[in-house]
């Protein structure tokens, strides 16, 4: 009997697991409710409650008339959560779309074919202290004892966007990771990993950078000279001058307008960790950008950025390094 009601039961499981199916787009709340690990077990683990007003990123949906949808939740662990659909408004790709992901994935794994970017920045305080990274990122370590201090923009990742792929392009085919060791050490000061190890490295060029046409070094030189146009931005002032303490985000795009116009504000997103510390800076970017210039040419012609912040309340911490 016990192997009977065991064998139904794995039968309902896996029915359940297959009648879900991937997606892409954007989910904005329109009020604050629950994100589950599990809808069906209702497990939230770390009490996570999705934000009115703020845009996550669909990842995946239930059933073809979906009532749950899955999201991700900067900060949340695990980072992918299902929420109720009637809690905020889908803007979801096209079916066919979709089905061209699932039905042929290698639609979105082909090299070259991206029309735009996005650059994300890191606020390394703010990951290394929320972020679970169970002794696996050296640089953590370092930045938590103080030995590593945070005096920059930090360098996530340059990502290759296809709008019909929406968050799915990626992890094409291409040339190995290998840098130069002028690369390593130019790349070092901006993306602190690679001051111990080329691991998280290893993983966005994996990831990202075999999806666009330049070489190791060149695009992840390119990376940093992005980072850096953006470091020495008004928006590099407004987070480094704010570290230890908070500013509203109103304030911060006030500032930013002010200096270059509602244009450029409207091409960056705040990402947030736990709603109140901030974890990351996203960039929109057009597919010719260039970073010989200030942060108005960089992202010239770049389509605006789905929401101006993630996971955000209306004040935002800046950590400092060290605990």
């Amino acid at each position: 009997m016990r192997l009977y009601i065991a064998a139904v039961l794995l039968a309902c499981t896996a029915l359940g697991a297959g009648a879900s199916e991937s997606a892409s787009g954007s989910f904005t709340a329109t009020k604050s409710c629950e994100a589950y690990s599990s809808f069906a077990k209702r497990s939230n683990p770390g009490d996570i409650k999705i934000s009115a007003g703020t845009a996550y990123t669909v990842r995946e949906i239930n059933k073809t008339d979906y009532d749950w949808v899955r999201i991700e939740v900067p900060g949340a662990e695990p980072r992918l959560r299902w929420v109720q659909r009637e809690c905020g408004k889908p803007e979801l790709e096209e079916r066919a779309e979709r089905t061209a992901v699932r039905g042929g994935g290698e639609v979105c794994s082909l090299p070259n074919q991206q029309d735009s970017y996005v650059l994300a920045i890191t606020w390394q305080p703010g990951f290394c202290e929320h972020v679970n990274y169970k002794g696996k990122k050296p640089e953590c370590d370092a930045m938590n004892s103080g030995a590593l201090e945070a005096k920059t923009l930090s360098l996530h990742g340059l990502w290759p966007n296809k709008k019909e792929c929406g968050t799915n392009y990626g992890s094409c085919n291409g040339p190995a990771f290998s840098l130069s060791q002028d690369t390593i050490e130019q790349v070092a000061p901006w993306m602190p990993n690679f001051r111990y190890e080329r691991t998280f490295g290893a993983y966005e060029w994996n990831k990202h950078g075999k999806c666009q046409s330049l070489p190791p070094d060149e695009y992840f030189l390119k990376a940093v000279s992005a980072v850096r146009v953006v470091n020495d931005s008004e928006v590099g002032k407004i987070v480094l001058g704010s570290t230890g303490k908070s500013f509203r985000v109103t304030d911060f795009f006030d500032r930013v307008k002010a200096r270059y116009g509602e244009q450029v504000a409207n091409t960056i997103t705040l990402v947030c960790t736990q709603r109140k510390y901030l974890q990351e800076i996203r960039v929109s970017l057009a597919l010719d950008f260039a970073t010989d210039r200030d942060l108005p040419q960089m992202v010239a012609n770049a389509k605006p950025a789905a929401s101006r912040t993630a996971n955000c309340a209306d004040d935002i911490y800046v950590e400092a390094a060290g605990r």
